[in-house]
């Protein structure tokens, strides 16, 4: 008897570069400048935070993918100008802007892009659609986007990919408006993404809506700081496990339908709840408990 497939699962963390986790999480002389490769030896994936707050460049994104494994995948947090500023609205110039900053230079660790919305933006669906089709969904798309900067990326900008290859976009609502039928059939129109976000600030839903899962684990008490038990880990290692095998997970659906059938899905998971250091041995929990139930995390 075979055993099932299963996606790869990717579980680490959103972000690495934290002061309270020196000492606690990194070791007591670790080089400030070797935390990330350390990130790299412990998880198979972190997200980039940076990319949210301003544009970084090409030199940032080629150190960063040479500091880690050669399977290794970093998720890149969009710019937080056109989710917050701009609120979706206008954006083609942003857009070329942000995918000439270097996000390309990550060649084949270029993982899912993840656009976080504002708590105030509510579901606009005339405004989703015109974003989602701006979407680059290949890195020679992309690179076509991005020629398309303005003089602020002039002699700084990164628009040659080494490679073609899939970009994968994950959407995280963070207003209740969202939760509705019509927003999950849009984003599985255009194979985006639900991300999964644990909080009790914003709607936890689990609707699978393209051919990958995000889930971020912020902390279901308290945002950003509580940490999660041995109960909730097992729960959540329940749905990975769940998700990796193309199926669905327990929990609040904004739809009565499901997922178009998959016999796999791959799953990125990001622990978020960085600032008790709970963030980086949750994920370790988790990974164990998810490799435990015969899923390898990495090759």
């Amino acid at each position: 008897m075979h055993a099932k497939q299963m996606g790869r699962v990717r579980i680490g963390v959103s972000g690495w570069r934290y002061a309270p986790w020196r000492g606690v999480f990194y070791p007591a002389k670790l080089p400030q400048k070797k935390e990330l490769n350390y990130c790299g030896q412990v998880f198979s994936t972190v997200e980039i935070n940076g990319s949210f707050y301003s544009l970084q460049r090409p030199k940032s994104y080629q150190l960063w993918r040479a500091e880690t494994p050669d399977d290794f995948v970093f998720a890149v947090k969009g710019s937080r100008f056109i989710t917050h500023m701009l609120k979706l609205r206008n954006v083609e110039i942003a857009l070329a802007n942000f995918f000439a900053s270097g996000v390309l230079a990550l060649g084949p660790k270029l993982g899912p892009i993840l656009w976080q919305f504002p708590p105030n933006f509510s579901f606009r669906p005339d405004v989703l659609e015109s974003f989602f089709k701006l979407l680059p969904r290949t890195m020679q798309q992309a690179a076509d986007l991005a020629t398309g900067h303005d003089v602020r990326l002039a002699g700084r900008a990164f628009v040659e990919p080494e490679m073609d290859g899939p970009v994968r976009h994950a959407i995280e609502i963070r207003h209740q408006s969202f939760a509705s039928e019509e927003f999950i059939a849009l984003l599985r129109r255009h194979r985006i993404a639900l991300v999964c976000a644990d909080t009790v600030e914003w709607p936890l839903l689990m609707d699978v809506t393209a051919d990958f899962v995000y889930c971020r684990l912020h902390g279901s008490e308290v945002l950003y700081a509580s940490g999660y038990d041995v109960p909730a880990l097992d729960r959540w290692a329940e749905r990975v496990v769940s998700w990796a095998a193309g199926g669905e997970a327990e929990g609040q659906h904004a739809s009565a339908k499901p997922a178009v059938k998959a016999d796999t899905r791959d799953v990125y998971v990001y622990f978020d709840n960085d600032a008790k250091v709970r963030a980086p041995f949750d994920a370790q929990g988790l990974r164990e408990r998810v490799e435990r139930q015969g899923l390898a995390i990495r090759d």
